[in-house]
């Protein structure tokens, strides 16, 4: 296997093993510490070093990953990667046993713009994380959890009973994407099923459960798809590829003279606008924290360049003219610009012109994206990160197919690419 083909290996083993941000996050604080970073607490004071490597969490699905550098900070500023872990799926709702029709159903809520059908008739996980009673009324106990069997499944309506189906049929959230758990066997079961298989997993008592953020997912493998198996079909791409790459790059980055950052917050499906997600004080506090005084922050901030990491609607050969007519992107032709004239994205002529000329340097092709005129494009964090710490930010994606459905589809030789071009950016 080549080296290219290891790293999309490398690739799918991190997302398999990420079914949430939280399991997400303790990947990433695993590889990280594999690294050389330590781990500090914002509760905690700092005692920050030239040249340390150093990273802190935020709700368990927030990271930042940072390497001081060892001359003037302020006049350096700030190098930084930036991609959500969160994506779009189904969160277990507080109280969720239904029963209809002699079965059991769990009641869930969908989060992000996620693509319903997709998730009908596929074998469901459940993973996320749990609060537990500890002696510390404001700290309880955290636990990590991944069922990993098919426990659920969201089922159809035959065609036979919806003859208008495959003319589109307008999906109900509440109604007609519940999953099924199985069959009724006795009250008990029906009022305790989820919380008999947290017990089971976690080896705990009922009264210990103090609460829990449950997520659905994909119980089958990502894998490689294509006649060479030149693509990747995975589910959570988005923006899981990009955290991916982020993070390898910043734990092969060496020590500059400036701040080195890998950021990775939550919530961005959702507007971002939570204590770890990046419309957030948590970034701009931990630049408060390494950086002596106002005065040096707002310089570190005027030379800093960020790259705000995710996803691009590949042109999908079944639908050419949803793109716009000059600016195609094309799986396999490398990262994208990402422009909007209603600033949508944070690219502007200056920030895109740095992000061509480090392209050109890491010998990786680039495209450009912008969707047509009468279509509204999605967000991203850029935008927002730009006008909270005034910073210069470019905005990026590397190119998917079935963005927002359970299973996307990328290049193999995308991955590639981009993992060259972070580690050409913090190189350079």
């Amino acid at each position: 296997m080549d080296n290219t083909k290891k790293n999309a290996q490398r690739l799918l083993d991190f997302i398999n093993a990420s079914p949430t941000p939280y399991h997400a996050q303790m990947n990433v604080s695993a590889r990280l510490e594999q690294a050389g970073f330590a781990a500090i607490c914002e509760r905690d004071a700092w005692d920050i070093k030239p040249g340390g490597k150093y990273f802190v969490r935020k709700n368990d699905s927030c990271v930042a990953a940072f390497i001081v550098g060892d001359g003037d900070l302020a006049a350096e500023g700030v190098r930084a990667v930036c991609a959500h872990v969160d994506s779009p799926g189904f969160v277990i709702k507080p109280n969720p046993e239904m029963r209809a029709g002699g079965m059991l159903k769990l009641n869930t809520a969908p989060y992000g713009g996620m693509i319903l059908h997709t998730w009908f008739d596929r074998p469901l996980g459940i993973a996320g994380r749990v609060l537990l009673v500890s002696e510390d009324v404001y700290r309880p106990k955290k636990a990590w959890i991944n069922i990993r069997k098919p426990l659920l499944v969201i089922p159809s309506l035959a065609i036979h009973l919806n003859r208008e189906v495959n003319n589109g049929v307008k999906l109900n959230a509440q109604s007609d994407t519940l999953p099924l758990a199985g069959f009724i066997n006795s009250e008990l079961e029906r009022d305790n099923y989820l919380e008999n298989l947290i017990c089971n997993e976690l080896n705990c008592a009922p009264e210990e459960i103090l609460d829990f953020d449950l997520r659905l997912y994909e119980h089958d493998l990502g894998g490689f798809l294509g006649m060479n198996e030149e693509f990747i079909s995975a589910g959570r791409l988005d923006d899981l590829w990009m955290v991916f790459a982020g993070l390898e790059a910043i734990c092969a980055a060496p020590v500059g003279a400036g701040i080195k950052m890998a950021y990775f917050p939550d919530n961005e499906e959702v507007g971002s606008q939570t204590a770890h997600g990046a419309q957030s004080a948590f970034l701009s506090n931990i630049f408060g924290r390494l950086l002596a005084c106002n005065e040096d922050r707002h310089r570190a901030m005027a030379n800093s360049y960020f790259i705000s990491a995710d996803l691009a609607h590949a042109s999908n050969p079944n639908y050419l003219d949803k793109d716009d007519p000059t600016s195609k992107t094309f799986l396999g032709g490398g990262p994208a610009l990402k422009y909007s004239a209603a600033q949508r994205y944070a690219t502007s002529a200056m920030t895109g012109a740095i992000f061509t000329e480090l392209c050109k340097r890491a010998g990786v092709p680039l495209q450009k994206y912008i969707t047509r005129s009468d279509v509204v494009g999605g967000g991203t964090i850029g935008s927002i990160m730009a006008a909270r710490l005034g910073t210069s930010v470019v905005d990026m994606g590397m190119p998917v197919l079935g963005m927002h459905s359970i299973r996307e589809l990328c290049a193999v030789a995308d991955n590639e690419y981009v993992l060259k071009l972070f580690n050409t950016f913090f190189a350079t």
